[in-house]
């Protein structure tokens, strides 16, 4: 069997690749199964008569009424192949290879994206919506685009934040992270950027240890609220944040600098 039906599990005539390289191959896009929050609020604020199927974690927009088939990590992958979708929109992070595999091996197009940076985020939504899914590029897009351009450099000399994103146990954000690039552009000194992992668990002994002089405390993965998280870091400014502008990549992005910068400034 090739490389490209091997990938795709697809031997239509039209064909794009995704942020793995990998071919996918589709005829016209007209029933779109998403595995991805950030991207099933990027098709439905699009063009929301795609979306046939989302997962039980897909909540924007508000009101969103789909078919849920799961979770990213364990999505009913029987159920979207009986939906005979034209496309499942899914990530690199975010789902498991095994159950992109089975989809692929049922004959379903699947487009993975590989998302890292802002500027990954933005190029790979275009590409997703235009090239994949056949879409006008939407003007939210350059929106984002445009909000982000507007950040002024900004530096926290000799500020060192730590960004936990779960706890029992204690995980932060690392290197090369989406997460991480937003808060870079925003001037944080993330303290843990260069570990060798992308999410270290680190036990709060080692936390503290390392002398934070700003935590950052987001309401999703794990919802980190004012009387949840802030007392295991005594003595340590604490930032609360929005968790969904902090991770998601879309629609969001339009209003993420703006409420991020805010709520950083508001450091207790």
């Amino acid at each position: 069997m090739d490389t490209e039906t091997s990938a795709t599990g697809d031997t239509g005539d039209s064909g794009a690749v995704d942020d793995l390289g990998l071919t996918v191959r589709t005829g016209a896009v007209r029933r779109v199964v998403s595995l991805v929050p950030s991207l099933t609020e990027a098709v439905a604020v699009t063009a929301p008569g795609l979306l046939v199927a989302a997962t039980d974690w897909c909540t924007h927009p508000a009101g969103l009424d789909l078919l849920r088939i799961g979770g990213t990590k364990n999505p009913d992958t029987a159920r979207i192949i009986g939906l005979a979708p034209d496309l499942v929109l899914a990530n690199e992070e975010e789902n498991r290879l095994t159950d992109l595999e089975a989809l692929r091996t049922a004959g379903v197009p699947v487009w993975v994206t590989r998302i890292r940076t802002l500027d990954e985020a933005l190029h790979s939504l275009d590409r997703m919506l235009t090239v994949a899914c056949g879409l006008p590029r939407p003007t939210w897009l350059d929106q984002a685009e445009d909000a982000w351009c507007a950040v002024p450099p900004t530096t926290r000399a000799g500020v060192r934040a730590v960004v936990p994103i779960w706890r029992r146990p204690w995980m932060v954000l690392g290197r090369d992270t989406f997460a991480g690039d937003l808060l870079r552009r925003l001037g944080v000194d993330q303290l843990y950027a260069d570990h060798p992992d992308r999410y270290p668990a680190l036990p709060i002994d080692q936390l503290l240890h390392d002398a934070p002089d700003l935590v950052i405390l987001p309401d999703e993965p794990y919802r980190f609220t004012a009387d949840d998280g802030p007392e295991a870091f005594p003595g340590v400014r604490t930032a609360l944040v929005s968790g969904r502008h902090l991770t998601w990549y879309g629609p969001s992005l339009t209003e993420a600098a703006g409420l991020l910068s805010s709520q950083l400034r508001k450091v207790k």
